[in-house]
Formats: C-alpha cells, structure tokens, sequence
C-alpha cells in the first residue's frame, strides 16, 4: 500500500491556483476498467488527515463514503470522464467525427505545416527513447500555463523520471514529440496500464497556441496507436474539457472528492473551500450571461 502523499486543498480561479492548504492523504483511485465494469479497488487505510478519491463512479459515491466513516467530504468535483473505445479500427474511429470536424482536424496539420515549414512526430517508447523525450519534453513543460499557474506540468523529479523508465523497460510507456522550425513545440505521455492507454501529459509552446499543435499532435499520435492492435481504451482521466470531449467516444459520469478526519481544522478547510467555489460558479455565470467570461479566461491564463 503507498504511503499517504502530501496533497494540496486547492482554491483555484479558471487556471489560476490561489492558494493550497496541504493535507497527508491516501489516494483512493479508480481506472477506467474499474470505472466501466462497476467494481470497487480494495479500500486504502485513511492517511493521517484523510482519503482523496480520484475519479470514482459517481453513482458509488455513497458506498465508498461509507467505507470511511466519520470522515468528512469536500471539494466534490463531478464530470464527465471521457475514454475512447479503441477496439475499432482508425478508420471507423475518424467516420465517427462530422465531415466538418474532420475537415477541421486536416485544415489544422496543414496550416501548422504551412506556418513552421513543415513538422514531424517522434515516438518514443524505450527507456532510451524516454530519456531523450524529457529532455526535450520538459523545457517545454516549465512554458506552459498548467506548470506556471497550476503546477500541473509534466513532472520533473527523480522518483517520476524512474516511473516512466520502469514503465518503457516493461513496455508500458508511450510518449510522442511534435517537431516544428527545428524543435519540440508539443508533448504527449501516455503510461499503459493493463489494456488501457492512460492520457497523463500533453503540453505545448505558448508560442504556437494558435496552430493547435495539441490537437494535431493527439490526431498523429491515435493514429499511431490504433494501428498497434494492442489497447482497448483511451482513458482521458479526470476532469472534463473541449479537447477530451472532441477525440473521446465515449463518457462516464465520475467524481473527485477528499474526506478528511472531522478535526476543527479539516471543517474549516473545507467550509472555506465550499463558500469559495460557490462565490466562483456565481461570478462565472455572471461573466458568462455579461459576454465577458473567455476574455477573463485568457486574462487568468496570462
């Protein structure tokens, strides 16, 4: 069993971290077969100040709540969590977007070959491979706003860089680079677990935000992956999002939520943590009903 990690209580506006209060927790985790076939993983023992669970089924929630009584819940999050269903061929997968969004996808790869004079993808899945992927990986990680705002970028320490090694050695690693004007502008890192392809980091420069090299990256690499016969799901993790709701095929209503010992401390934490996200959602749709809510997006990005 993993020892409890030291986890943030995040106040976050849009992509804007304000503050984290941390905690000591077990981290309770669901992956996508457990999700799909409706199983509950063995129970963790409560960390010293609680239990995150990280994208259970929301329709259990009350069950694994019950496992740890006299805990309190908080910073609930529900979403969709997206997942491609990969035991199709490529083909059949890309029939499943509209004429006009697979026009889209191509007029994108061409206009970002147009613009940089061309680009290419490298795949990585050696331990080798690897090592050469986050030297080029994460300079540009430390570039984008999930590392600068929410220290969401692709990790850079010794423990994850052995992780991804370990995986590659037991070739259960899969990582890709988009290459544009002579150097990486995006990233892609893939951990396999069991059948499932799981969708860890993708990143790219700032700089090359308007050519969607995220998005040209994402369709390279599908293409790579389905013809390799091997995997049943992608599994876009938790949280939902345009990108995630674009390339999934399919959906499963999840959660996220911490439970904390019931101490004074943990009551105010998460009383404070409720008020907040209710004073946000408010101005959000303030900001949404005024026009103004992409303006102040990209301020918070900024």
């Amino acid at each position: 069993m993993a020892d409890p990690l030291t986890i943030g209580i995040d106040f976050t506006l849009g992509s804007r971290r304000l503050l984290s209060v941390p905690r000591r927790l077990a981290s309770f985790a669901f992956t996508l077969e457990e999700v799909l076939a409706g199983t509950l993983p063995a129970t963790p023992p409560s960390g010293p100040d609680g239990v995150r669970v990280l994208s259970a089924p929301t329709a259990s929630l009350a069950a694994i709540v019950a496992r740890f009584p006299g805990h309190v819940a908080g910073g609930r999050q529900d979403y969709r969590r997206h997942y491609i269903d990969m035991g199709q061929s490529f083909a059949d997968y890309m029939a499943q977007f509209s004429g006009k969004t697979r026009s889209t996808l191509r007029r994108k790869a061409k206009k970002l070959s147009e613009e940089t004079g061309g680009y290419h993808v490298s795949e990585h899945r050696t331990p080798a491979d690897i090592e050469a992927f986050l030297a080029a990986a994460l300079p540009l990680s430390a570039k984008t706003y999930q590392a600068r705002l929410l220290n969401a970028g692709l990790p850079d320490g010794p423990e994850a860089r052995a992780a991804m090694l370990a995986a590659a050695e037991a070739d259960a690693m899969r990582a890709f680079l988009l290459h544009a004007g002579g150097r990486a502008v995006a990233y892609l890192a893939l951990p396999v677990v069991g059948q499932t392809l799981v969708y860890a980091h993708l990143g790219y420069d700032p700089a090359h935000a308007r050519l969607s090299p995220g998005t040209v990256l994402q369709m390279d690499a599908l293409e790579r992956l389905f013809a390799e016969h091997r995997y049943r799901w992608f599994d876009f993790t938790e949280g939902d999002g345009a990108h995630k709701a674009l390339f999934g095929t399919d959906h499963a209503a999840c959660s996220s939520l911490v439970l904390l010992r019931p101490t004074f401390a943990n009551r105010a934490l998460l009383g404070a943590r409720a008020g907040f996200d209710a004073s946000v959602m408010q101005a959000k749709a303030l900001a949404q009903r005024s026009g103004a809510l992409g303006r102040i997006r990209a301020l918070l990005r900024a």
